[in-house]
């Protein structure tokens, strides 16, 4: 595996450089720490956390396994070499049906080379002529989304540097933004849906995503980024008078925040509107609370808007009342 921060034997690094390399949050160190005994950072002179790269290396690989929906007590305190089998076995192990959408590009492994390669002006080329040639929809669900799991699992593997997934995720956002901007006005009417992530996950790749398929069925989004607290959620939607509000999210918050975060949001909006929820977080698939509806895929949106307009048409939807 890289040594993608390789440093002095005597010094280490602390939580919040931890937090940036690995994708998981400061609350979720400490709490596999105090649960599962790893990882066990040493204290400096004032007492802060300095973890050793071989931890780091770990938690890296930890990471991609859990948002491939392994639990973390299955998996934290197994060897280094152990994590990395785990992760090539995940990884020679998916479903037909994610099989048949990297075998429908026969370009994936180009999409890697260039990325290793830092092409970036090549790359940025080749999935925005992927994306005329089969359209938005395809483009999402059988191009970015089995390119995201290879590139996590490149990532987890010691294959690909953090900045190149980074790299990545820039270029696709904006071959994306292009092809929703692209997109036709349509008659069919649909949700307007307000899109953001919870303090603590900062990923936006698939907010983005989620923006295509909607407004693909006819519905409108009001993206507010990432990162934004839940008052604010509740104030947007209601100054928005938005229909659903849709959250994303990886394995970068702790299960307890997420679905005590649901559960806030739930109790301050009104019934009359949605929350959506998707992505590669395992509790999503294990505890959700009621009045939350699960996208286990991107392509299960289409679906999601017609369930909608079925409602709407049946209960005449009006404006949220807001408490």
């Amino acid at each position: 595996m890289n040594d993608r921060l390789a440093c002095p034997a005597d010094s280490g690094f602390n939580i919040a450089g931890v937090e940036r390399d690995t994708g998981l949050s400061k609350d979720t160190l400490r709490v596999w720490e105090r649960r599962y005994g790893f990882p066990r950072p040493r204290r400096d002179e004032f007492g802060q956390r300095l973890y050793s790269a071989d931890e780091i290396q770990c938690l890296r690989v930890i990471r991609r396994l859990t948002d491939a929906g392994l639990r973390p007590g299955k998996i934290i305190g197994l060897p280094l070499s152990r994590l990395e089998a785990l992760a090539s076995e995940r990884a020679a192990t998916r479903s037909p049906a994610q099989g048949r959408a990297a075998t429908h590009t026969g370009d994936r492994g180009h999409y890697l080379g260039l990325i290793r390669e830092h092409r970036v002006e090549v790359l940025r080329t080749a999935l925005a002529q992927a994306l005329a040639r089969i359209g938005l929809a395809r483009f999402v669900t059988e191009i970015v989304a089995p390119l995201n799991r290879e590139i996590g699992e490149e990532w987890a593997a010691g294959r690909l540097e953090l900045f190149e997934e980074h790299l990545y995720s820039e270029v696709v956002q904006a071959v994306l933004r292009l092809g929703v901007a692209s997109l036709p006005v349509t008659e069919q009417a649909g949700p307007r849906v307000l899109l953001t992530t919870l303090p603590g996950e900062p990923h936006a790749l698939g907010l983005l995503m989620a923006e295509a398929m909607i407004v693909l069925e006819g519905g409108s989004v009001v993206s507010l980024g990432t990162r934004t607290p839940l008052p604010d959620i509740v104030a947007a939607a209601h100054r928005q008078q938005v229909d659903i509000v849709g959250l994303s999210f990886s394995s970068c918050l702790a299960a307890r925040r997420v679905v005590e975060g649901l559960l806030e949001l739930r109790a301050n909006l009104p019934a009359s509107n949605g929350i959506w929820v998707g992505g590669s977080h395992p509790i999503l698939r294990r505890r959700t609370p009621p009045g939350v509806e699960v996208f286990a895929e991107l392509g299960d949106i289409a679906a999601g808007v017609t369930r909608w307009r079925a409602r709407a048409q049946t209960n005449s939807v009006r404006t949220p009342v807001y408490p």
